[in-house]
């Protein structure tokens, strides 16, 4: 049955009006049919003039009197398009995560306007080069410089760049329009596509693939030929090759007259995700993601459009380019946190990836060499295929890792951040000119700023988090950008022993140069990676040589593969292990496996250091192991105890208020409707556990309170029941400025 008697529809959708819909009533004949991302023929206007339309969503809530209404035309016959597919998908996240339809819509639609295309022109000579002499003579007897300029340039050469000639030769366009009237010259025009790719590099045929590769290969391809459709998850350890593998099944799509979307976790990675796939398939490869001019995605999207792109690379914006012929979606490092979205609808890449994939008749490939708990407990329940790539393809095994407790460096009187054996080890690869990768898991010159006389910590008047110090000796805001001058005292009793713990990149910089004099050392943190290019600037520099030693967080030590590096460090392995999340573990297991990973990946052997303050913690131990079955054995046994993703779903429910008084009862009266749906919902299969309503872990961002309730179910659709309750209240209550927003299977604790 359908869900409503009415149609809210978009008309003649173009990307910079999604904000309007038009409600028509279903007509009986169309009741069981119609469906959101339909395409429609609808009675337009005071001439009632039919125009194409695009169902939004089915409802039974009517805009104004049925009489009022009018009905929908009919369903327009072949009219699966680009657009009706993004439809579809929008209204799939809007149930799945809980948002607006138009937010949904305008997060599938990359493209918010058309841009003009980019226009090259050219002047061509229309006379013979006799001719041409002939008028250069007279304008030399005259004495036009101008036009002396622009005929010696077209004796020589026939067709000439316009910027040229406006340009560097000075040629104004009346002196051009007077050569056209005289029959001299002609000018035309050529639109062209802004290209954000620009490497110019020789094609190469692809690696001849181990067996354990080949099997991924022909298995994919073959279900794909037979019309199976699945998601298939490959689990190789770091350098068993899944790059080559998703290349080569990339390939096999385009020999069938398939497109494919790559998505990666960073901006960090595209640069060499792309060298790579730019050396196999050409200029049929772009990229999409946030450094792009307005006209440059727009672009992009027109190429994918008309069939002119084969493959396309990315973060989780990439998977919306509108390819008309889909054949495949590769998630790369499928495990990463930024895969999810940060602004509503909260919608997972991976997920998203599956519906997408469903709506365009498409195979799913995930891959990591840590996969995400979700990714693994599916895979062992039979909803994904799993493969395993366990072998180097060096030829190599994966680098030995030791365990450093720092509790005993500092016991036996070592107060440095480096410990003994990694200064050692350090000393040895620069005396070896080979590469040294040293990661750490923060930004900033210091954590914190506290007093060692009577525990104050400086925080941020306008949230609820400490301030960070940085070089220059001011305090910043990370949360709202509040900037503050540094101080000598406490303000709270006065004593001169305020100090930041000092384990920022900017500090442990300083303390490589003094140590190392001479050294040469490349930071890439969230400071040193501003500017556009900076990435890949750091990332070639490093590859190249021209350093020691390349120092960051999270981003150097995820999927990149240089050669010379026969040494990891991991700074201080427990610093993810202390945020309140139920993910630490899994990530902090994630971190030190990829990292560890670096070493050794070319024909030097390498070694790997993880300095921690807990090394009995499991993940811990399981990463120095690199076992990732004994990790998620011990893992999952926790989520299962705790009703915690995978093994149940939860929806946080985040409620910010400007006033604290009016946000508390909102998010009580929010925890008590949630407790009547849960009550309502609940066979004894599908209980919820409704936590909260609780201050937010951070209570207070920019002056603006936050409270969150939890609700945890084994059953998705009796979250989606009680988010359904709630919408409906807050649709029917009168708001003054609280917002209410809904995250399922959060990544993060609020």
């Amino acid at each position: 049955m359908t869900k409503g008697r009415y149609a809210n529809i978009i008309i003649d959708i173009s990307h910079e009006k999604v904000d309007r819909t038009f409600q028509y009533r279903i007509p009986d004949e169309l009741m069981d049919i119609l469906e959101p991302g339909m395409c429609v023929q609808v009675p337009f206007g005071a001439g009632n003039h039919l125009r194409q339309g695009y169902v939004m969503e089915i409802t039974d809530k009517a805009q104004f009197p049925e009489e009022k209404q009018k009905p929908v035309a009919g369903i327009v016959k072949d009219s699966v398009s680009v657009e009706a597919d993004a439809i579809r998908l929008a209204a799939w996240m809007r149930k799945a995560y809980g948002s607006t339809m138009i937010a949904a819509l305008k997060t599938v639609l990359p493209v918010k306007q058309a841009m003009k295309p980019k226009e090259q022109k050219k002047i061509l000579r229309r006379m013979t080069g006799e001719e041409t002499r002939a008028i250069l003579g007279e304008a030399i007897r005259k004495h036009q410089a101008a036009r002396v300029r622009v005929l010696e340039e077209l004796c020589h050469e026939p067709v000439l760049p316009y910027e040229l000639v406006t340009g560097k030769l000075n040629v104004s366009a009346a002196t051009l329009r007077s050569l056209m009237t005289q029959g001299v010259i002609s000018i035309e025009s050529e639109s062209y596509y802004r290209n954000p790719v620009k490497i110019e590099t020789a094609r190469e045929a692809g690696r001849e693939l181990s067996d354990e590769q080949e099997a991924v290969r022909s298995k994919v391809l073959s279900d794909y030929d037979k019309g199976i459709r699945k998601t298939y998850l490959i689990h190789g350890i770091t350098g068993s090759g899944k790059t080559e593998v998703y290349l080569s099944l990339i390939e096999g799509m385009i020999k069938r007259g398939k497109q494919c979307i790559v998505l990666i976790p960073e901006i960090a990675l595209t640069y060499q995700t792309l060298l790579r796939f730019y050396k196999r398939f050409g200029d049929r490869v772009s990229v999409m993601n946030s450094t792009l001019s307005a006209g440059e995605r727009f672009d992009q999207c027109e190429r994918a459009r008309k069939g002119e792109l084969d493959v396309i690379i990315g973060p989780r914006s990439a998977l919306f380019v509108p390819f008309p012929d889909l054949g495949m979606i590769v998630i790369d490092e499928e495990h990463e946190p930024s895969y999810k979205s940060e602004t509503m609808p909260r919608y997972h890449a991976r997920e998203t990836a599956q519906c997408l994939a469903g709506i365009k008749n498409a195979s799913l490939v995930l891959g990591s060499a840590t996969p995400s708990m979700e990714a693994y407990y599916r895979a062992k329940e039979g909803k994904y295929e799993l493969f395993t790539l366990s072998r180097r393809l060096t030829g190599g095994n994966l680098a030995p890792v030791s365990i450093i407790d720092l509790r005993k460096e500092l016991r036996e009187g070592n107060r440095s951040i480096f410990s003994r054996r990694l200064q050692e080890l350090m000393t040895d690869r620069l005396e070896r000119k080979e590469q040294i990768i040293l990661f750490l898991n923060r930004r900033g010159y210091a954590g914190f700023i506290s007093c060692r006389s009577c525990g104050y910590v400086m925080k941020c008047p306008h949230c609820d988090v400490s301030l960070s110090q940085h070089m220059g000796g001011k305090l910043l805001c990370h949360y709202c950008g509040y900037e503050a001058p540094s101080v000598n005292k406490c303000p709270s009793c006065g004593s001169p022993y305020i100090l930041g713990f000092k384990a920022g990149t900017q500090q442990i910089e300083q303390q490589l140069l003094k140590r190392f004099p001479g050294i040469r050392v490349l930071r890439m943190d969230a400071d040193t990676t501003r500017p556009k290019g900076s990435y890949e600037k750091i990332l070639t520099a490093f590859s190249e040589g021209e350093a020691d030693v390349l120092l960051g967080t999270q981003m150097i030590v995820k999927g990149h593969d240089f050669p010379n590096v026969t040494l990891v460090g991991v700074l201080a392995a427990d610093l993810s292990l202390n945020d309140s999340d139920y993910r630490a573990g899994e990530r902090t297991f994630q971190l030190l496996v990829q990292a560890a990973g670096r070493a050794g990946r070319g024909m030097k052997p390498g070694e790997a250091l993880i300095q921690t303050y807990r090394p009995e913690h499991y993940s811990i131990l399981r990463a120095a192991e690199q076992n990732y079955e004994a990790f998620y054995e011990e893992e999952i046994l926790y989520r299962e105890l705790g009703a915690y993703p995978p093994a149940a779903h939860m929806m946080a429910v985040l409620i910010t208020s400007g006033s604290r008084e009016r946000g508390e009862k909102l998010s009580e009266n929010i925890a008590q409707l949630a407790e009547q749906a849960a009550q309502e919902a609940s066979g004894s299969r599908e209980k919820v556990r409704i936590i909260g309503p609780a201050k937010a872990s951070i209570g207070k961002i920019n002056d603006i309170y936050r409270f969150v309730v939890y609700c945890k179910s084994c059953s998705y659709d009796s979250l989606i029941r009680i988010r359904e309750s709630i919408e409906q209240f807050i649709s029917t209550t009168e708001l003054k400025g609280e917002v209410v927003q809904f995250d399922f299977d959060p990544m993060d604790s609020y």
